[in-house]
């Protein structure tokens, strides 16, 4: 409210009804005025409690200096415009105070919107690496034609290792410098990281009575010296079946269908004798390249051939470790490095490479 104002309300008393309305007009053209000036809250306050406040404000003033001081005759007068000057100013104030309110929302709103057309952060996305795709593949595989998969323990003891898989104390294997052995406390039976996942075959006919089809995924230990095909620790399956009256074309029939699924239906398979403690007759398992076809490559060493695996018929030896009678049961039993077999299947030349978790390498492998 301006001095202009105030000059003019000050000999109210002399003030005729008539000129009332032009009064009060002029205090409701000041009001305006300052609230189209306002431009964000703070300034709001102010102007509010100026004109609206309860003790110092316009309104306030005006009820207690004018509207109680007037004569008889105006009072009714003054007492109409003051209501009618207080209900614009509280219109006027919650519409403003909304618009104000919306448009703190919008700017805050401004401030936080994302802008869809800078481009996003680029997330990392997990892939299943190489060597669990050929575990899955490998177990598929021989789950389809009757196989069962089990596990066991990566520690195990010299008896399931190699005592009870005829594998004498004098074989080279059971060296110190060949197999990892475990600290145990005095008087504790000997410990060693597991060289094969074959003591699980043992492990299972102890439990099993025949017919026994099972394959045995895990990690194992060897002391080796790292480099593009050799690592201290790699993967294998082991795959046993005994029952009764299978021969060495059963064996020979499982084989190949596991080389037509994993490598493809042109796969070609020929076995070489061989010698392991633990199957007898033994053989190597050998593919034809997968790359070549058989034409000869790098991968093959000019041969054409690619050799996969030891397996064989196993020994009457290992029967009487767990209670099978080898003249009424007979089986196979054969272990698949996984690790070599992925290398093949997906053209890598480096094992190391599945043990860096370099993110380049694994990516090519969603």
């Amino acid at each position: 409210m301006n001095d202009d104002t105030r000059k003019t309300l000050a000999p109210l008393e002399s003030n005729s009804p008539e000129r009332l309305p032009e009064i009060f007009a002029s205090i409701r053209e000041d009001f305006d005025r300052e609230a189209a000036a306002v431009r964000d809250a703070q300034q709001w306050k102010q102007l509010h409690d100026a004109w609206l406040g309860r003790k110092s404000g316009v309104i306030a003033n005006i009820t207690e200096n004018w509207l109680k001081s007037a004569p008889r005759e105006l009072k009714s007068a003054v007492g109409q415009s003051l209501n009618a000057l207080r209900a614009h100013i509280e219109s006027v104030a919650a519409q403003r105070e909304k618009e104000l309110r919306e448009a703190a929302e919008q700017a805050a709103l401004s401030r936080e919107r994302a802008d869809l057309s800078l481009p996003g952060a680029i997330r990392a996305l997990g892939c299943r690496h190489p060597l669990r795709q050929t575990f899955e593949e490998i177990e598929r595989i021989f789950l389809s034609i009757g196989f069962s998969v089990v596990e066991g323990p990566e520690i195990e003891t010299p008896y399931y290792n190699f005592d009870a898989l005829n594998i004498p104390e004098t074989h080279p294997a059971r060296d110190t410098m060949d197999t990892f052995y475990v600290s145990t406390p005095a008087g504790s039976p000997p410990r060693l990281l597991r060289t094969h996942t074959s003591p699980m075959q043992v492990r299972t006919m102890e439990k099993r009575k025949p017919p026994v089809r099972i394959i045995v995924p895990g990690r194992v230990y060897r002391r080796e010296n790292p480099d593009a095909s050799h690592s201290f620790a790699f993967h294998q399956i082991e795959g046993l079946a005994v029952d009764r009256d299978i021969t060495f074309a059963d064996f020979k029939g499982t084989i190949e269908y596991f080389a037509g699924q994993f490598f493809g239906p042109r796969t070609r398979v020929r076995l070489r004798p061989s010698y392991f403690p633990f199957t007898e007759p033994s053989v190597e398992f050998d593919a034809s390249c997968s790359m070549c076809e058989g034409g000869g490559c790098r991968l093959c060493k000019q041969s054409g051939w690619i050799e996969l695996f030891g397996a064989g018929m196993v020994n009457p030896a290992v029967y009487q470790f767990v209670d099978y009678d080898p003249k009424q049961y007979c089986g196979f039993a054969f272990g698949l490095g996984v690790d070599r077999l992925a290398m093949i299947k997906f053209g890598i030349t480096d094992i190391q490479l599945f043990f860096q978790n370099d993110a380049r390498f694994l990516r090519q492998f969603p």
